[in-house]
């Protein structure tokens, strides 16, 4: 069976795409990565069930709720996904908010500086969106890093149920 896959953007390297129920390999494999469990946290996908479970109640019914979420950065020449990225709407704030993740062997190549300023385009030219947020863990300084370079600034620090564990929340605005 063909699963049907909906192509958001290219990118110079990468194709930015939904995810599909064919993705629950990848996803199983991504939020069990040590980067993702301490710096995200463990969302309980420890087999293929799991993993599409988390596929149908997180990106595909943002999806459907919102137009977004988040999408598969496949690298354009190995056909290979190489981690996640886009915009998620949390109820705790009040503008969504990017979120990316990556395979541990496609780090250091700029495919989550290329997908997420990919992203920031598109959430203003697709669906008017001039103000994001970001939330990250105080520790992860790649990912601080990378939000810097973006142009998300630091606001404020927030404490996210249900771990409690202390959040950076960043913002950005697009001033055009």
């Amino acid at each position: 069976m063909i699963t049907y896959m909906k192509i958001i953007h290219d990118t110079t390297r990468l194709r930015i795409r939904e995810l599909t129920i064919d993705d629950a390999p990848f996803i199983l494999r991504l939020l069990n990565t040590p980067d993702w469990l301490r710096f995200i946290g463990d969302r309980d996908v420890h087999n293929r069930e799991q993993a599409i479970r988390y596929l149908e109640n997180g990106p595909f019914t943002s999806y459907r709720e919102h137009g977004f979420g988040l999408w598969c950065v496949e690298h354009l020449v190995e056909n290979l996904p190489v981690g996640i990225c886009g915009l998620l709407k949390r109820d705790y704030l009040d503008t969504p908010d990017i979120g990316y993740a990556f395979l541990p062997e496609w780090y250091y190549r700029g495919f989550a500086m290329e997908s997420a300023s990919a992203v920031l385009a598109m959430a203003r030219a697709n669906w008017g969106i001039e103000k994001l947020a970001a939330i990250v863990d105080p520790e992860n300084e790649r990912s601080i890093a990378l939000l810097n370079k973006l142009g998300f600034r630091f606001q404020k620090e927030l404490t996210v149920q249900p771990n409690n564990h202390p959040t950076w929340l960043f913002h950005y605005e697009d001033v055009e």
